[in-house]
């Protein structure tokens, strides 16, 4: 049973830091890319960042720079650290987990939304 648990959500002033985290559980995360997407109100779902098996990390380009992908496998845990967040970054943020790009036509890209077979609950961020 796969599971995708997200934390550290909440609300924080423009220019603020948040950490999410993710702890995934039931699957093999050695086949499969991590990765964080969000959706705002009104807004599709998009891709912010997602790391493949061999530790290459794809971000928006609306976040690069402020936010960082890293993830601790002994843990078998997913972070997201947010700097200097604004208050376009307002967003339901879900932690996802999809087949690794590596092979496939996404390699390098983000991958569509349908593409990621795990979604975690989502955690709110808003920045205000």
């Amino acid at each position: 049973h796969v599971q995708l648990v997200e934390s550290g959500g909440g609300s924080v002033q423009a220019e603020g830091s948040l950490r999410l985290s993710c702890v995934a559980s039931g699957f093999t995360r050695s086949r499969y890319c991590m990765g964080w997407f969000r959706q705002a109100p009104g807004k599709e779902r998009e891709g912010v960042a997602v790391i493949d098996v061999d530790g290459s990390t794809i971000y928006a380009v609306s976040v690069t720079g402020r936010f960082t992908c890293s993830k601790d496998n002994a843990k078998n845990t997913l972070y997201l650290q947010m700097n200097s967040l604004k208050p376009e970054d307002t967003a339901v943020y879900y932690c996802v987990a999809g087949l690794m790009l590596g092979g496939s036509d996404y390699y390098g890209r983000f991958p569509p939304a349908g593409y990621l077979r795990y979604w975690g609950q989502g955690t709110q961020v808003t920045v205000s």
